[in-house]
């Protein structure tokens, strides 16, 4: 046999391995030491084969590591994917995966809804199209071999800071610039009836009206930091339907309210001209973690104020720790009304990830940011596991009226609680 077809049939037999089970790999292993012995009296030159699917050298296999990394990898993935029973029987998921990655709005808000709901089916089939989606956004980047093209932006600020009018501006200049933008905007539930308004998409008429851009509202439902329980998954979605940039409005919020900034790549801080003075900058909280402060409403009367306002946040930020080590935040003047200043500001976004992605910072955070979301999980699952249990179920109304008459302290009747959790469970 040639030298290179020997090579062309090693190197099938070493890739149609790594498709096989664990079951399966001894067999074809068998055959593969077999087939190596009986065309090859010598190895390949250079101890290289060649790799069918690219044409490019690549080293070859030794028969005593049969099983390389690739195979165990590939392997691995199968078998966590095979964990969380990610199928194409379920017509539900299918149908929405194939339409969301067709760029389909109507699959991407059903996506989105699906993920919302609270019904333990629903949350067994949001798990399956979120598994699918991962796995496709994964593989996609993996194509690509670039930088990651999806770019997540935070904003947040106090209310009255012109969030909405400013997303309306940004993300019109964006779709002219040819990207796709979604909008996650959190709309806060009320304590009193549960309900919420979902009013935003009323203050962004013009970007509501724009095919390359999606706009999706949804309530807190009584999570605090401003974001919903689903942020995380409707971020995931959104990419997977081809969206380049995803914008997630928080309600309005204070000083120590930032979950978002866990959520996403860039952390925004919008703020009126009349934003407080040069203390309320040094203060910890919510400026101490923004990666940019952004002073909106900086047009007609209140120009003064915005610039005294922005010079005060620059003399500020100085006695900021630098959380990165190729960025520190910048202050930024813009009016979203007269739309001065948003082409600068997204030059500024945009070299802030290029410099984190080219120093590793970005996927560094995004991984971090997974682990977060895993923990998030784990904590509502607990509260909700805790609140049904038949065992705390049958002592919390006895033990909150205890609580409320003084007989015993709120921490004693939370041990007690606890401990019965803990037993039942």
């Amino acid at each position: 046999m040639k030298p290179m077809a020997r090579c062309y049939l090693i190197s099938f037999l070493g890739s149609v391995s790594c498709k096989l089970s664990l079951k399966h790999q001894l067999a074809w292993h068998t055959v593969f030491v077999n087939t190596h012995r009986s065309i090859s009296s010598k190895p390949c030159r250079s101890k290289q084969i060649v790799n069918l699917h690219n044409k490019r050298l690549i080293p070859s296999l030794h028969i005593n590591s049969f099983h390389s990394e690739t195979c165990v990898s590939q392997t691995e993935e199968k078998q966590e994917r095979a964990k969380v029973d990610v199928s194409d029987k379920d017509d539900l998921v299918h149908k929405l995966f194939k339409g969301l990655t067709n760029g389909d709005r109507a699959s991407l808000a059903r996506s989105i809804t699906l993920v919302e709901s609270s019904h333990p089916g629903k949350r067994k089939q949001a798990q399956q199209l979120l598994s699918r989606v991962l796995d496709y956004n994964k593989r996609r980047t993996r194509h690509i071999l670039q930088e990651t093209q999806s770019f997540r932006i935070g904003l947040t600020g106090p209310p009255g800071a012109g969030k909405s009018t400013f997303i309306e501006a940004f993300g019109k200049f964006l779709t002219g610039k040819g990207f796709k933008v979604a909008v996650l905007a959190v709309d806060p539930s009320s304590s009193t009836t549960g309900g919420s308004l979902l009013g935003d998409k009323t203050r962004m008429p013009e970007l509501a009206r724009d095919m390359n851009a999606f706009i999706r509202p949804s309530p807190t439902s009584g999570k605090l930091g401003g974001v919903t329980r689903t942020t995380n998954e409707a971020i995931v979605l959104c990419e997977g339907a081809g969206y380049d940039v995803t914008l997630v409005e928080t309600v309005g919020v204070g000083q120590s309210e930032f979950v978002v900034a866990d959520m996403v790549d860039m952390f925004c801080l919008i703020i009126p001209p009349a934003g407080g003075d040069e203390l309320q900058g040094i203060k910890k909280g919510i400026v101490e973690v923004a990666d940019m402060v952004v002073i909106n409403k900086s047009d007609g009367d209140l120009v003064a104020a915005a610039r005294r306002i922005q010079a005060e946040y620059v003399s500020a930020l100085k006695f900021k720790r630098q959380r990165s080590k190729v960025w520190r935040p910048k202050v930024k003047r813009i009016s979203a009304l007269t739309k001065e200043g948003v082409p600068e500001l997204w030059d500024l976004m945009v070299n802030y990830k290029t410099l984190t992605f080219q120093s590793g910072e970005l996927q560094v955070k995004r991984e971090k940011q997974l682990k977060i979301w895993m923990w998030n999980h784990i904590q509502d699952y607990i509260m909700e596991a805790f609140y049904k249990q038949e065992g705390v179920d049958k002592k919390m109304v006895d033990l909150e009226k205890k609580v409320v008459r003084g007989v015993i302290t709120p921490g004693h009747a939370a041990d007690v609680l606890l401990k019965t959790f803990m037993k039942y469970s």
